[in-house]
C-alpha cells in the first residue's frame, strides 16, 4: 500500500504544482512598474476574423525598463493591435511608428498599486482554493481506500497527515509568492 501513498502524493503534487504555475502566470501579467513581455501576453487581437493572442501577430520587445515594443508582422493588423493594447484594461497608450508599436509604461499611482496588490491577493486566494480542492480530493481518495478496507484506520490517518503537510507546504509557497509580488508592486 505504500506505493499507493506515493502515487497519491505524486498526483496531488503534480496538481498543486499546476495551481502554483497558474499563479505565476497570473502574477506575470500584473504590471509592477517595469516592462515585461508577459504584460502583453494575455492581450487578444481581432485578426483574420478571430481573436488571436498578440504573440501570434507580432514580437514583443523590451528596449528599456519603462517601454515595450510590438513589432507587428502584418501591416494591415497594426491598427487592430494598437486598439487591442489600448482596450486591454492595463491603462496603456500605444504609439504607432509604421509596423512598430511603442508602449510606454506610465508610473504607477498609489491607487493603481493598491488595485494591483488587491488583484494579486485575489489570484493568490483562488490558488489557495484550488490547492485545498486538490487536498479534498486526496482526502476523499484516502477515505475511499479506508471504506473498501484496503487500508487501516492508522494508515489512513498517516496518509491524511501526509496530504495535510503537502497542502500546508504549497499554501506557504503561495503566501510567499504573494508577499514577494506585493513587495514588487509597491516598490516605487
Amino acid at each position: 500500500m505504500a506505493a499507493d501513498l506515493n502515487t497519491l502524493k505524486q498526483d496531488l503534487t503534480r496538481r498543486m504544482d499546476g495551481a502554483l504555475e497558474t499563479l505565476r502566470r497570473e502574477f506575470a501579467g500584473l504590471r509592477a512598474g517595469r516592462a515585461s513581455p508577459a504584460l502583453l501576453e494575455p492581450v487578444r487581437v481581432d485578426a483574420y476574423g478571430s481573436e488571436v493572442p498578440l504573440t501570434q501577430v507580432g514580437n514583443i520587445g523590451v528596449p528599456e525598463s519603462r517601454m515595450l515594443t510590438v513589432q507587428v508582422w502584418d501591416r494591415s493588423l497594426v491598427s487592430a493591435v494598437e486598439k487591442a493594447i489600448r482596450d486591454c484594461g492595463l491603462g496603456l497608450n500605444p504609439q504607432t511608428e509604421g509596423q512598430l508599436i511603442r508602449v510606454p509604461l506610465p508610473m504607477l499611482t498609489e491607487e493603481r498599486r493598491n488595485e494591483l496588490a488587491k488583484a494579486a491577493g485575489r489570484y493568490a486566494e483562488s490558488t489557495r482554493v484550488a490547492i485545498r480542492a486538490v487536498r479534498r480530493d486526496g482526502m476523499d481518495q484516502i477515505k475511499g481506500h479506508e471504506k473498501k478496507s484496503e487500508i487501516g484506520e492508522d494508515e489512513a490517518k498517516t496518509w491524511s497527515d501526509e496530504v495535510q503537510k503537502l497542502t500546508d507546504h504549497y499554501i506557504k509557497r503561495v503566501d510567499d509568492a504573494l508577499v514577494e509580488k506585493e513587495k514588487d508592486i509597491r516598490q516605487v
